[in-house]
């Protein structure tokens, strides 16, 4: 019954904040310069046309009309029909959705890799060089932008050495070797950035938790390092640690558009660029609310799981 309260509770406030989400986005849109459905004409544009089309898009109604009228779709998951190509926005979301999230999984997969060992590493030896050296190169990560980061791997492995595609993208159940080929720059890139930022919270994670009476105590047992490390300390650090894989996972899910542009990634990122040049604004609206209901989705997952990871939180 409580994970049942707790379920409800954390829905309800979902709720609200995605249409606080839906308001903004609607206003800020609505008050961007450009006349969408001008530009979605193009050279096909006629005053009977241009009546014809803002009357089907809803755009001849007063702004508050149109978001009440919205906000009555979106419930019932109909996101409205793009003004480039009159397809239903959730159709186009769900076709590049896969893209997206394959990529994120794999940065943030590749990130944990990098960011456990290394943030654990610099806390049990904190002082020695070993330590500076990592801060420092995480310190570095942090620095560098994303995109500058992938150019850098397409000139190394694509154009200089040969070895990677330097774009593209092949579905995972129709190409497994051609998806994993062209994957990786990308998934490095994201991945490498997240390690950054995720290294220097374990790190502190596994500080605070070294310096715990218990800990201590596992030592002075003559427990093996290892033991110790694992089982005491690791283990104990792992709520702040899924925090902020969380954090990052749905910060990668709503940021990679200029990883996705660079590598000409088919994803929600790229569609979210294209769709803003083009002025197409049931896209953006509809990719921006599918964001933020990943977003809340993973935080509801990570708040599920801190009561598995840790007994003594109690969900409520």
């Amino acid at each position: 019954m409580t994970v049942v309260k707790f379920l409800g509770r954390r829905l309800a406030y979902s709720a609200v904040v995605l249409v606080g989400v839906v308001i903004v986005v609607f206003t800020l849109v609505h008050l961007v310069p450009g006349d969408p459905v001008r530009i979605a004409l193009g050279t096909r544009y006629t005053p009977q046309a241009y009546d014809a089309l803002r009357a089907a898009s809803g755009l001849d109604q007063p702004l508050l009309t149109q978001f009440f009228q919205y906000l009555g779709r979106a419930a019932t998951g109909d996101l409205g029909v793009s003004f480039r190509n009159g397809a239903p926005v959730t159709e186009v979301l769900l076709e590049r959705l896969p893209a997206t999230v394959s990529l994120a999984l794999v940065g943030i997969v590749l990130a944990l890799l990098i960011a456990l060992p290394a943030g654990t590493w610099a806390a049990l030896h904190e002082g020695r060089t070993s330590d500076a050296l990592v801060r420092v190169t995480s310190q570095f990560g942090v620095s560098v932008p994303d995109f500058w980061l992938g150019i850098l791997l397409i000139s190394l492995f694509s154009t200089t050495l040969g070895w990677l595609p330097t774009s593209g993208y092949r579905p995972l159940l129709e190409d497994p070797a051609g998806w994993l080929r062209h994957i990786i720059l990308p998934g490095l890139t994201v991945g490498v950035v997240a390690a950054a930022i995720m290294t220097r919270y374990i790190r502190s994670a596994v500080l605070e938790v070294a310096a715990m009476g218990y800990v201590r105590t596992a030592r002075s047992k003559g427990l093996p390092p290892r033991t110790v490390t694992l089982r005491h300390t690791v283990r104990n650090a792992l709520v702040p640690i899924l925090t902020i894989t969380g954090i990052q996972l749905g910060t990668i899910l709503g940021g990679v558009i200029v990883v996705e542009v660079v590598f000409a990634w088919p994803g929600i990122g790229r569609l979210v660029y294209t769709s803003v040049a083009a002025r197409d604004y049931p896209v953006i609206q509809g990719a921006v609310l599918l964001i933020a209901v990943s977003f809340l989705a993973i935080n509801l997952l990570v708040d599920l799981l801190y009561a598995i990871v840790d007994p003594r939180i109690r969900l409520s």
